[in-house]
């Protein structure tokens, strides 16, 4: 392994921990929305029929499989998420969006992306970033997943 191969690591790891905490912090005073839940809710948007079971949720988000079921229950709290029983199997459930998340993922959408901008892409040129999203694509890919961009 090289010295370039340990920085690059190295880096995204320290990216990863700078920005998330951030991008946390801002979604959260902006439109007391955490992060994990803007993700979840991001998730199920985009999902066929806007629902995921616990496992492919856990497959989609940024948040593990057994912690994706307690960012449910939260959201479900909420009003922002519903769980509904899997007519396939009543030991398992899927988790739907409702009206309420859509309208709370549109209003927080214009905050994250601005911490995006202005914490990622800003700091790269428009050929680097193609390069960051494609390099990263092709990691998720080798591990059997696609990124969501």
């Amino acid at each position: 392994m090289s010295d370039t191969d340990v920085a690059a690591w190295a880096a995204l790891l320290r990216v990863h921990a700078a920005l998330v905490p951030r991008l946390d912090k801002e979604l959260q005073a902006a439109c007391n929305l955490p992060l994990t839940w803007y993700d979840v809710l991001l998730e199920l948007n985009s999902a066929p029929g806007r629902r995921l079971s616990m496992g492919e949720l856990g497959e989609a988000a940024v948040v593990s499989r057994t912690r994706a079921s307690r960012v449910v229950d939260s959201l479900v709290a909420a009003g922002l998420v519903e769980r509904e029983t899997n007519p396939g199997d009543k030991r398992s459930s899927y988790a739907t969006i409702t009206e309420q998340g859509r309208r709370r993922l549109r209003e927080a959408a214009p905050v994250y992306l601005d911490g995006i901008a202005r914490h990622f892409t800003s700091r790269m040129s428009a050929a680097e970033s193609r390069t960051v999203a494609k390099a990263l694509e092709k990691v998720l890919a080798a591990d059997g997943r696609t990124a969501n961009v």
